[in-house]
């Protein structure tokens, strides 16, 4: 049975759901994590979803939206403030059963920020944390928001990474809390990938620091 276990801990599987809305995978997450038994393969969703934005457990309606731009808003039980999801935004959400690989919830924001600083470097791109501030800056402006939720040790919710979309919508909130935080994307840092390209690269780094943890 250890044995089984041992190899159930390396396996992760990726789930590619396209463009996917956010309620039914909302719903979808929650009862995955609901059901997760000892033995129960981790996942690793990429998708995009249509305009949405969404308000941590916690979050202050107070940083927006500020007003109404015709985009639904949704409170969730992750961690963190208001952001925005759009067509072009890399959603990565993390099915992971962290107490079964003896990774620390603070240990596991910090590997999956380190895997999207280790993918912008590999188009000579200088990304970085920000103390208190989840997430990841390239120059003061964010790429990539951070929110996860933790359940008998079992992660979802997940990472925004900033690929290509519209970054209008951010106007009209105080992104991730923080008035007047600029937001930046992939596309303007000069590198030119699809969000299924840039899904595809950051699966692997993820999945290689994941069997090293």
């Amino acid at each position: 049975m250890a044995a089984v276990l041992a190899s159930v801990v390396r396996q992760v599987r990726v789930v590619r759901l396209g463009l996917a809305e956010y309620a039914p995978t909302l719903d979808a997450m929650r009862a995955f994590t609901a059901r997760r038994r000892a033995d129960t393969t981790d996942e690793l969703w990429l998708l995009q979803h249509p305009p949405v934005y969404t308000l941590g457990l916690g979050a202050d309606t107070a940083h927006g939206p500020k007003a109404d731009v015709g985009i639904p808003v949704v409170r969730v039980e992750r961690g963190g403030q208001v952001t925005y999801h759009g067509p072009g935004q890399l959603v990565l959400y993390t099915l992971i059963d962290i107490a079964r690989r003896s990774i620390k919830v603070r240990e596991f924001v910090s590997l999956l920020e380190q895997s999207v600083i280790d993918m912008l470097a590999e188009h000579g791109v200088c990304a970085s944390r920000v103390p208190g501030a989840p997430g990841v800056y390239v120059q003061g402006a964010k790429v990539a928001a951070l929110g996860i939720r933790v359940s008998r040790g079992r992660t979802f919710h997940g990472l925004a990474l900033n690929v290509d979309l519209d970054l209008a919508p951010f106007a009209a909130i105080d992104p991730c809390g923080y008035p007047g935080l600029a937001v930046t994307r992939m596309r303007d840092l000069g590198i030119d990938q699809s969000c299924e390209q840039a899904g595809n690269r950051l699966a692997e780094i993820l999945l290689a620091r994941l069997e090293r943890a």
